[in-house]
C-alpha cells in the first residue's frame, strides 16, 4: 500500500508558532492548483503502481479551496492510481471554514475524513496561538461536521501554551472526549526557529515553553485518554479502536509516499525527497514540465535511525527480526544500548518487540538518540 499528500500552503493569516511553509496570499491560488496536477501527472510512476490507501490534503489550510477545486485534484489522482475500497481520504480543515454549505459541498467529493485544527477551546490560548478562529468556532464546527456525516474526525490540540494552565487543559480534553471524537492528535507547544513565537520569547514578550507544565499535561493527557477507551497509539496521537490514522501509520511502518506540492516530501523505501519550498519556483518549474526538488539516497546507517526514531513513537514498536534484516551488526548494537532503558522501565520487551513505556513516552527522543548508531 501507498499513500499521497498533497500540501495546499495558503493560510488566511500566521499562527505564531507554525515553521510550515505557507503563503497568506492567495493570487497564485489558481496558478498553484495547476501545478499541483501538473506534478501528480509528471509523478504518476514514483509509487511504481502500489494501491492507494490514503490520500492526505495537509498545508497550509487546504480547506481554502473550493470543492470545485479539490474536485480537479481527486480527478487526476484517480485516472492516474488504484485507490482501494474505503481509502482513507483527509482534508486538514480550520474551524472558521466549515460551515454548513462547505461540509455539504465537501460530502460530494471523496473525502471522508476531517482532520480539523481545534488547538483550544478558550479564546485566550487562541489569541495567543493567532488562530484564525475563535472559542464558538472551534465547538460549533465539531458538531456542525458531525450533523452532516463526517462521523470520522480528528482533532487537534497543542498544550503547554503560557495561557493554559491544567484546569483549561482539562477541559480541552473533556470536550473532546464527551463528543466521541475518534481520533485525536495533541502536539506540545514548540518554539520553533524563525517562526513570529520564537521572536517573542526572545524579545522577551512571551513566556518560553515551560517543560515541567509540558510533561504533566502530556501525563494528564495519557491517564485522561487512556480511561475515555482511546489507545495511545504514537507519542501524539490517540485514537478509538479502528480509527488509527491509516495516513500518518503509512509514515511510521515506512511505506512508500508521494508528496505533491512545495516543500512536500516523498519516500520510496531507498530514497527520499522534497519539493522546493517556494510557491513561485514551484510553479515555474511545473509549467516548464519540470520538478523542482532535491534528493537523497539514504544510507543504511539512516535508514536504521528513522526505523528507531519512528518505531519507538508506535504501539508497534521496534522488531529485532527488521533490525537483523538491515545489518546484523545493528542488532547487537540495538540490544547494548537498549540494555539500560530496560533495567530502568523506559523500554519494554516482549520476545523481539521494543516498545516503550508510559514513563519512556516522556523520554522518547532522547531515547531514540541512545540507540542511534
Amino acid at each position: 500500500m501507498a499513500g499521497i499528500y498533497l500540501h495546499i500552503p495558503f493560510c488566511k493569516q500566521a499562527c505564531h508558532y507554525c515553521n510550515f511553509h505557507f503563503s497568506t496570499s492567495l493570487k497564485q491560488k489558481d496558478a498553484l492548483l495547476d501545478a499541483l496536477i501538473d506534478e501528480i501527472r509528471l509523478q504518476k510512476d514514483y509509487l511504481e503502481g502500489r494501491p492507494l490507501n490514503s490520500i492526505y490534503l495537509g498545508g497550509g489550510t487546504p480547506s481554502l479551496l473550493s470543492a470545485d477545486e479539490l474536485a480537479r485534484l481527486f480527478e487526476v489522482i484517480y485516472q492516474l492510481h488504484t485507490v482501494v475500497d474505503k481509502a482513507e481520504i483527509t482534508l486538514e480543515a480550520n474551524p472558521d471554514d466549515l460551515n454548513k454549505q462547505t461540509l455539504k459541498a465537501l460530502r460530494q467529493t471523496p473525502i471522508n475524513r476531517l482532520s480539523i485544527g481545534i488547538q483550544s477551546f478558550s479564546g485566550a490560548d487562541l489569541a495567543f496561538m493567532n488562530r484564525a478562529h475563535n472559542a464558538t468556532e472551534a465547538e460549533a464546527c465539531i458538531d456542525l461536521a458531525l450533523d452532516q456525516g463526517f462521523s470520522d474526525l480528528s482533532v487537534d490540540l497543542i498544550y503547554g501554551t503560557p495561557t493554559m494552565d491544567d484546569r483549561q487543559w482539562e477541559a480541552n480534553m473533556e470536550k473532546v472526549f464527551a463528543k466521541k471524537i475518534p481520533h485525536l492528535s495533541c502536539y506540545c507547544l514548540t518554539v520553533e526557529p524563525q517562526t513570529a513565537l520564537d521572536y517573542f520569547v526572545k524579545q522577551g514578550k512571551a513566556k518560553p515553553v515551560d517543560e515541567e507544565q509540558a510533561a504533566r499535561q502530556f501525563e494528564m493527557l495519557i491517564k485522561r485518554a487512556k480511561g475515555a477507551g482511546y489507545d495511545h497509539y504514537e507519542i501524539s496521537n490517540f485514537a478509538q479502536p479502528g480509527h488509527y490514522a491509516q495516513h500518518n501509520s503509512n509514515y511510521w511502518l515506512s511505506e512508500n509516499y508521494l508528496g505533491v506540492g512545495p516543500s512536500a516530501h516523498s519516500f520510496n523505501g531507498h530514497s527520499r525527497q522534497w519539493n522546493v519550498a517556494n510557491n513561485a519556483k514551484y510553479i515555474k518549474a511545473l509549467s516548464q514540465g519540470e520538478l523542482a526538488f532535491e534528493k537523497e539516497e539514504l544510507t543504511a546507517d539512516q535508514r536504521y535511525n528513522e526505523y528507531i526514531m519512528t518505531g519507538l513513537r508506535t504501539i508497534w514498536g521496534c522488531d529485532l527480526e527488521k533490525i537483523n534484516q538491515l545489518d546484523p551488526t545493528y542488532r547487537a548494537h540495538f540490544l547494548q544500548q537498549a540494555q539500560v532503558f530496560l533495567e530502568d522501565g523506559n523500554l519494554i520487551r516482549q520476545n523481539e518487540i521494543f516498545t516503550l513505556s508510559e514513563a519512556g513516552r516522556l523520554l522518547a527522543d532522547r531515547i531514540a538518540m541512545e540507540l542511534f548508531v
